[in-house]
């Protein structure tokens, strides 16, 4: 038997043959590589997604937020916290509603943008995949997510 070939009986999961393995292996090198690019903006990956959605729409509720980024108040409210300390945004109680937290780009938050403006490129180029090949792996990706969200 030569090393391709498995010794694993047909019915048990190989790992390397598994789509969750190669989504997640593929999370932990697109973290990495993330990691490596935000450390010049003194981001972690998941304030980086924060700020692209204020980025594209200023003055979220912290449900619109997590809405966007599929996270629930309890992650995201401790992350923001950070930030604001931070001093890329602040949040405020909504006038209209008390129970609605704002969540809003500060001047610093805003400037940010600019100094990120490249990063979408060096991912690009880091994939060695053409703009479309990665458009097309976006779009497979995006009907893998509805479809599994739908099953809950």
């Amino acid at each position: 038997m030569d090393a391709t070939q498995s010794t694993v009986a047909p019915h048990v999961p190989v790992l390397d043959q598994q789509l969750c393995f190669a989504l997640y292996s593929s999370s932990l090198a697109m973290n990495k590589l993330y990691r490596k690019l935000l450390r010049k903006l003194d981001l972690t990956y998941s304030q980086y997604l924060v700020m692209m959605v204020l980025w594209e729409r200023d003055e979220l509720s912290v449900s619109e937020l997590g809405d966007k980024l599929f996270l629930d108040s309890a992650t995201l409210t401790p992350l923001l916290k950070r930030m604001e300390a931070a001093g890329l945004l602040s949040r405020t109680r909504s006038a209209s509603d008390e129970r609605q937290v704002i969540i809003a780009l500060t001047p610093a938050g805003s400037a940010l943008r600019e100094q990120a403006k490249d990063i979408p490129g060096c991912v690009l180029a880091a994939s060695q995949c053409s703009l479309e090949q990665v458009v097309g792996l976006k779009a497979q990706l995006d009907t893998l997510r509805a479809s599994l969200m739908a099953q809950d």
